[in-house]
């Protein structure tokens, strides 16, 4: 079964026999707690919320008391116990804490930490064995379903050129490690060029995109990644540029910063949201 599809076009039994799908949400930050809230409202037909996560757990559990349903607050670890979707929200370095056990647990696990999910590629054959489906949400970016359908034929190159206000890029590894100052830029910088899989490691908190993009397409290796500094930027800017057998494209799209964290655009929790719909949906439009 693509990882893309349907699971059924009628309701399917949850973990704990009740009719529909059960969801835990490990992160309660920007991304997490918008995910959970819409789950808790009733939002997405046919899931419900289980279960959710977060490093200050007091803080959660003061969280869940506002909401119409209050879940437990439990380990990363756990949260594969609990529901038969697992959507992981976490900052890249407690990734493997939620994406293992959910994997081994033939889960449906949607990642947020797309680039950390490229150090762990052995995660997919451990979904085969299990089970488990991996699904990226289109997160912050644009056009992975023309990407992918591109894919299946041959594709020449795919770039992507990323442009940030320069404090969205502060105390990233890459900038660290090579000296590199971005406060104080009176004009764009380009700090970074390579590849996605090279960029994604050097900018874990900036660039999940690129990682997403090189899934859909030709490869993190192959993938061509530009990171600007550009203090003329009020928004964080991502263009593609696909050239392939079947079409040539360019997409640009300019995200509106989430107002609990301005690193993360808005439209990244709706894709999230998003692709859970489509889990139960009766129909789906894209690829």
């Amino acid at each position: 079964m693509d990882h893309q599809q349907v699971i059924g076009e009628d309701k399917v039994s949850g973990a704990d026999g009740a009719t529909g799908l059960t969801v835990a949400v490990g992160g309660m930050g920007a991304i997490g707690l918008a995910v959970a809230r819409a789950l808790d409202e009733g939002r997405i037909e046919g899931l419900r919320l289980a279960a959710v996560s977060a490093r200050d757990t007091a803080k959660a559990g003061r969280t869940m008391a506002g909401f119409r349903n209050p879940v437990p607050v439990t380990t990363l670890g756990d949260l594969a116990e609990h529901a038969d979707v697992v959507v992981e929200c976490v900052p890249a370095a407690a990734f493997a804490d939620i994406a293992g056990p959910a994997v081994d647990r033939g889960r449906i696990f949607l990642p947020i930490s797309v680039g950390a999910l490229l150090r762990h590629m052995d995660l997919v054959d451990r979904a085969r064995k299990s089970g488990a489906r991996i699904i990226v949400p289109t997160g912050a970016l644009i056009g992975l379903d023309a990407v992918r359908a591109a894919a299946e034929g041959s594709i020449r190159e795919v770039r992507l050129v990323t442009r940030k206000p320069p404090r969205g890029l502060v105390g990233a590894p890459y900038l660290v490690e090579h000296g590199i100052e971005v406060e104080g830029l009176t004009e764009a910088k380009r700090v970074f060029e390579g590849s996605a899989r090279d960029g994604a490691a050097g900018f874990p908190a900036n660039v999940n995109v690129a990682a997403a993009l090189s899934l859909a397409g030709i490869g993190p290796d192959a993938t061509r990644l530009e990171i600007w500094a550009d203090p003329a930027m009020t928004r964080n800017q991502h263009t593609i540029t696909v050239d392939a057998d079947s079409a040539r494209f360019t997409m640009t799209i300019e995200n509106v910063p989430s107002e609990e964290n301005p690193r993360t655009g808005k439209i990244t929790a709706l894709s999230v949201i998003a692709a859970l719909r489509r889990l139960t949906a009766p129909l789906v439009a894209g690829t």
